[in-house]
């Protein structure tokens, strides 16, 4: 095994140290001791099989692919037993009963950045825990007592929140667990880190293009200082980074066919993002209201999504407002 010179033993405790066996706790327990295979399989890439080989479509119409329905499949098991009544998934139309008597409902996006499936790209898994309910998902995010989510790179991590502040663990392999490397995260109130497509800058808003027009001008523009862009392709892969670092993401609504109210699932993906960036002393909005307030008009719904250092996601309602 590679050495570095400041190479020591691995520190930092356990995560099941962190998490009793009981109540949202479990279900963060289950999900991350389902992630080390799910990690496995990932690394191993078109070795077994095309883990990219299109297997059909999910609710809106996005092609699904095998790795998609694989670990969905897979999460559901890992989840039996663990007091889940219903399981909203993107990679499944209807809302899965996991146990009609079970005290918790779970939303989740099993593999994020999809579209990287095979050739080595960041992909993660998006989760939110909530009290039970009737099981359409049509409830705010501020319901929400848990989220977390895997990050899966050169480095499997895996962070998480019960509303204690936001945990991130890193998988030790001759441990067989998780360390928690940062306790109760914090954000940077402002950054110069950006993460969004420009590309699709000619789609926005008059308002969004005046702020990228005004990031790009730098400490000769109205901003005053220079800014930095990281574009992952999978929000799961900027929220890790943004974590550790701070910065702001930016997946607005815009003007293509399909985009109008945004690309991201409000229920499995912008809920968990806000709620550990918020316990993170972040903040997270649809550019002008609050994402843990919004209400997903059905269980699949789309929003606009733009979190991370308060200061900015602040700055980029502003312009948002202006029209």
């Amino acid at each position: 095994m590679l050495k570095l010179p400041n190479d020591t033993a691995p520190r930092g405790p356990f995560l099941h140290e962190h998490l009793p066996d009981a109540g949202a706790a479990r279900i963060v327990r289950h999900i991350a001791e389902a992630l080390p295979p799910l990690a496995e399989r990932l690394a191993a890439g078109t070795l077994p099989g095309d883990p990219a080989a299109l297997v059909g479509n999910n609710e809106s119409g996005d092609a699904q692919k095998a790795l998609d329905v694989g670990a969905h499949d897979f999460m559901l098991d890992a989840l039996r037993g663990c007091d889940i009544r219903h399981v909203l998934s993107e990679e499944a139309e209807e809302v899965v009963t996991l146990d009609p008597n079970g005290a918790f409902d779970l939303a989740m996006d099993p593999i994020d950045g999809s579209g990287s499936i095979g050739i080595g790209g960041i992909l993660g898994t998006l989760f939110a825990i909530y009290p039970a309910g009737t099981g359409d998902f049509r409830r705010p995010g501020s319901e929400a007592v848990g989220a977390g989510y895997a990050c899966f790179g050169h480095s499997t991590d895996f962070a998480y929140s019960l509303g204690d502040g936001t945990h991130i663990a890193t998988y030790d392999h001759v441990a067989g667990d998780f360390r928690i490397t940062t306790e109760r995260a914090m954000l940077p109130a402002a950054s110069s880190m950006l993460a969004y497509n420009a590309s699709n800058e000619r789609h926005w808003s008059a308002g969004l293009q005046a702020y990228a027009a005004d990031v790009r001008l730098g400490r000769d523009g109205p901003r005053g200082k220079d800014f930095n862009m990281r574009w992952l392709a999978a929000a799961v892969g900027d929220l890790h980074r943004i974590l550790l670092k701070g910065g702001a993401f930016l997946y607005p609504a815009d003007a293509r066919k399909g985009y109008g109210r945004g690309r991201l699932r409000l229920a499995y993906e912008a809920v968990p993002i806000a709620f550990l960036v918020e316990q993170a002393g972040g903040k997270a909005s649809d550019g002008a209201t609050r994402i843990l307030d919004l209400v997903p008009e059905t269980p699949h719904a789309f929003c606009p999504l733009v979190f991370g250092s308060t200061e900015e996601v602040e700055v980029i309602e502003g312009y948002i407002a202006r029209g």
